[in-house]
């Protein structure tokens, strides 16, 4: 949570914050993410305007994971943009209720507070590569028996036998030992 209340609702106030925060839980993919607890490196800018407050700014951040293609661990560091704006919580009525005008999706300052964790989310996974990658061109991993294609490009198998085939293949292989065993003796 952060709070406004330096700005004091006077628009074009503004105010620049720099905070390290500890990550929150699940920021980031399955497969690529920030570790929870990992120090965030926010650097911010509050300005007033008359709806609410306006939060520009950039975080940075130590990126794990690992490769899609070769299952190797990816160490990287992730610096993400991101502004917001956040409305002041005077939309209700005098029963309490909210008033009709409200969308959803809108984020709310709460007794001038606005939690940034929503916001750092969507900026941190909007971000991230779909299928990370550890290098550009990383061939993967062998889809027969999971070699490493990086450390052996010329791996190869034999061509796969349709099975349909395969009770011939047997046949030649013991009509191959008769002949041998013929020529023996």
């Amino acid at each position: 949570m952060l709070d406004t209340r330096e700005l004091g609702r006077r628009p074009g106030s503004q105010r620049e914050v720099s905070r390290t925060v500890p990550a929150p839980a699940d920021l980031g993919i399955e497969v690529l993410y920030v570790a929870e607890g990992a120090p965030v490196e926010l650097d911010l800018r509050l300005e007033a305007v008359m709806e609410g407050v306006l939060v520009t700014g950039t975080a940075t951040a130590d990126l794990e994971g690992e490769c899609v293609r070769c299952l190797d661990p990816i160490v990287d560091e992730l610096d993400v943009s991101f502004q917001e704006l956040y409305v002041y919580d005077d939309s209700r009525d005098s029963r309490g209720q909210a008033s009709d005008e409200e969308e959803d999706g809108v984020s709310k300052l709460e007794d001038d507070l606005c939690d940034l964790e929503p916001l750092l989310r969507d900026a941190v996974v909007l971000a991230l590569p779909f299928q990370p990658l550890c290098e550009e061109d990383c061939p993967g991993l062998c889809t027969e028996c999971g070699a490493q294609l990086r450390d052996d490009p010329d791996h190869s198998h034999d061509a796969p036998i349709d099975p349909r085939w395969a009770a011939l293949g047997s046949l030649e292989q013991d009509l191959k030992k008769s002949l041998e065993t013929r020529d023996e003796s």
